[in-house]
C-alpha cells in the first residue's frame, strides 16, 4: 500500500521511523541499481560508525531545560535526577559503486540522517568526507529528504525542505540539484557513473513505495493521532490535514 501522501511522508521522519526508511531506503537503491550496472560495476552497501551524544531518541525524552531548571532557593535535599550526554552508537549506510575490475570508486550514494544536520560529531565526519569525494574523481549522490536541521552547503540560496544533488565528478563545481517540499512528489534522476556509460535512472517515488509497503508503515501510523516531528508550518499543517480528510484518514 502506497503512502496516503503525493511525495515523502512527513511522519515518517519521526525519531522512531526513520532509522528503519533510512535502511530500507539504501538497501532497496540497492537492489535496483544492482542488475542494471553488472558486470562493470559493483553495488556495495557500506556503513559508517561512530559514537555521538546527539540521539534522536534522548533529545526528545529530555522536556524543555527552562522548565526543568531549579531555582536555588528551592534545592531539595535529595538528589535529582539528570541525563548526562551519553555516546551513543551512531551507524549510517551509504552506497559505494566501484569499477569491478579496478576496484576504483566511481560514485557514492548518501542518505542524509539527522545527525549529518547539526552540529556535533556526525555532521563534522560527514563534512570531511562529502569534501574528500568533492576534491576527487568520484561522483556524488545526496539525497536530503529531512525538513529539520542544517541543509548540506551548495554557494546559491535555494529554499526547500528536501532536496537531492547530483554531482558528477566531470560537471564541477556544478551541479544539479532538485529541491521539493511535502506537497510535491519526488523527482526521478539520473546516476552518473563514467562518461560514455548507460545512467540508470532512479525513481525515488517508486522505490520509496515499496518501502512503505514492504515495513507496512500504513499500520504503524496513526494518521489521526500522531503528531508530525519535527512540526510542519502553519500552511503545511493545514494542507497535510485537508489531504488526509480527503482520504478518509481523518
Amino acid at each position: 500500500m502506497p503512502s496516503p501522501f503525493p511525495g515523502i511522508d512527513p511522519y515518517l521522519e519521526h525519531p522512531e521511523l526513520w532509522p528503519g526508511i533510512h535502511h530500507l531506503l539504501i538497501n532497496q537503491i540497492a537492489r535496483f541499481l544492482s542488475p542494471q550496472l553488472r558486470p562493470k560495476y559493483l553495488v556495495d552497501v557500506k556503513v559508517r560508525i561512530y559514537e555521538t551524544p546527539d540521539d534522536d531518541t534522548l533529545l526528545i525524552a529530555i522536556p524543555d531545560a527552562t522548565a526543568s531548571n531549579v531555582g536555588f532557593a528551592t534545592l531539595p535535599t535529595q538528589p535529582i535526577k539528570v541525563t548526562l550526554p551519553v555516546p551513543f552508537p551512531r551507524r549510517e549506510g551509504y552506497l559505494e559503486i566501484r569499477e569491478r575490475e579496478t576496484k576504483e570508486l566511481i560514485t557514492v550514494i548518501e542518505i542524509l540522517s539527522p545527525t549529518n544536520k547539526r552540529a556535533g560529531k556526525g555532521r563534522k565526519i560527514y563534512e570531511e568526507k562529502r569534501e574528500e569525494i568533492l576534491g576527487s574523481r568520484t561522483n556524488l549522490v545526496e539525497i536530503d529528504l529531512l525538513q529539520r536541521g542544517q541543509k548540506m552547503p551548495i554557494i546559491e540560496n535555494i529554499d526547500s525542505q528536501y532536496r537531492i544533488l547530483v554531482c558528477p565528478e566531470n560537471h564541477r563545481p556544478f551541479a544539479d540539484l532538485y529541491a521539493f517540499n511535502v506537497q510535491n512528489p519526488m523527482p526521478a534522476f539520473s546516476l552518473p557513473l563514467r562518461s560514455g556509460d548507460i545512467e540508470p535512472v532512479i525513481n525515488l517515488q517508486e522505490l520509496f513505495t515499496e518501502i512503505y509497503d514492504v515495513g507496512s508503515y500504513d499500520l504503524k501510523i496513526d494518521y489521526r493521532n500522531w503528531e508530525v516531528i519535527p512540526a510542519l508550518s502553519e500552511a503545511d499543517t493545514i494542507w497535510a490535514d485537508a489531504w488526509l480528510r480527503d482520504r478518509q484518514l481523518r
